[in-house]
């Protein structure tokens, strides 16, 4: 569903009150907004934000001691190996790569199922759900990707609601970077990693059409540089 983007000028000021409700740093007056008036959004198709929660799910299973074997055989039951990255095929197949930015993924999984409705609330200042891994894919279990998609209940977000959330979060990451170059404590119970961790999962699930916008990227191509 593609819909109109909501004024941009409107949404930055609401993630400027929500910084300064959680006492963090604003970023300068010329920090870009993440779109323009008269731009259109949507959210990526349901079953390819499904299909990277899954993938980010066994990459964390294989984190926490799953086999190479095991994990392949899984990916190939559930017809996911195409939606694997390069970096990430080397990490399931050989465990190289950096084994910690794959652990990080635990909080861009968390953002994903927020915009499919799989969690209720994405708090900055709050860690991920407890009971998150309730609503991912039973892999020692052996339920696949079909069998899992047959059995949770999503509901995706407005596209309004999630490019808020996005806008925030592109703010959040500035900010809690400034906080920690400058030595100061965090207002939760997160760090800049987390926030990063969550807008990247934002930028992907988020398409924003106008005529400053590129394609969508692929999962690895997500810019978090500005």
């Amino acid at each position: 569903m593609t819909v109109p983007a909501p004024d941009p000028r409107e949404v930055r000021e609401a993630s400027l009150d929500e910084l300064s409700r959680l006492r963090l740093p604003l970023p300068p007056a010329q920090f870009p907004l993440v779109w323009e008036p008269g731009d259109q959004i949507e959210l990526r198709p349901t079953v390819e934000i499904e299909a990277r929660i899954a993938v980010l799910h066994l990459i964390l299973a294989r984190c926490f001691g799953m086999p190479p074997q095991s994990a392949m055989s899984w990916l190939l039951a559930s017809h996911l190996v195409d939606m694997v990255t390069p970096p990430e095929f080397q990490f399931v197949t050989g465990g190289r790569g950096d084994h910690r930015s794959f652990v990080l993924h635990h909080d861009a999984l968390f953002a994903l199922a927020w915009v499919l409705g799989l969690t209720k609330q994405l708090d900055p200042t709050l860690p991920v759900d407890e009971r998150l891994v309730e609503r991912m894919p039973q892999i020692p279990d052996g339920e696949n990707f079909g069998q899992w998609r047959a059995r949770i209940l999503t509901a995706p977000q407005h596209p309004a609601d999630a490019a808020a959330l996005l806008d925030l979060h592109y703010c959040l990451d500035w900010a809690y970077l400034e906080t920690e170059r400058s030595g100061r404590t965090p207002p939760g119970l997160v760090d800049a990693n987390a926030i990063g961790q969550r807008r990247w999962a934002l930028e992907w699930a988020v398409i924003l059409r106008g005529p400053y916008h590129d394609e969508p990227p692929g999962w690895e191509e997500v810019d978090l540089s500005t």
